[in-house]
């Protein structure tokens, strides 16, 4: 199952991108043996400023037909690493070909992509930085491998 991380808004080289960019190798190191990735960083940038809906419609683009959707949303589920491990692989084993997660820009995602989602995760109660959203994202793909994988980098 590939997984695409679709994004509001250009990251700069720095330490997130860094970071990121290292999770994502660990997780396509890792997921290869469970049918899991690659993962691809898809990032859309509203230039005209049309607000929610206008990078909800670039959104709507980047995510491949067909693909199971889940927005990081701060009204989302709040799951265990062990309990969005088991969800994963419950949708690989859907045969779902495609997973995009979604993270949207400072407002939000936009209402009508939020119905369109097969499911919303939450980080938490408090709102974080879209960037950081990615990166620990990116560490929680690579923890679900490592999860379901059997290795050692989850300790519960």
């Amino acid at each position: 199952m590939r997984v695409h991380i679709c994004a509001v808004g250009r990251l700069r080289a720095g330490p997130e991108k860094d970071l990121i960019d290292d999770y994502l190798t660990r997780f396509d190191r890792t997921g290869r043996g469970l049918s899991l990735g690659p993962a691809r960083v898809v990032e859309v940038e509203d230039k005209k400023g049309g607000g929610m809906a206008a990078e909800a419609a670039l959104l709507e683009r980047a995510i491949p037909d067909g693909a199971l959707i889940c927005v990081l949303d701060e009204r989302g589920k709040v799951e265990k690493s062990t309990e969005f491990a088991n969800r994963i692989e419950n949708w690989r084993d859907a045969g779902r070909g495609d997973l995009a997660f979604v993270i949207g820009g400072a407002d939000g995602i936009d209402p009508s992509l939020r119905a369109r989602a097969d499911h919303a995760l939450s980080f938490g109660k408090m709102v974080w930085p879209h960037m950081l959203v990615r990166v620990m994202l990116s560490e929680q793909l690579y923890r679900a491998t490592s999860i379901l994988s059997g290795g050692p980098y989850h300790r519960a």
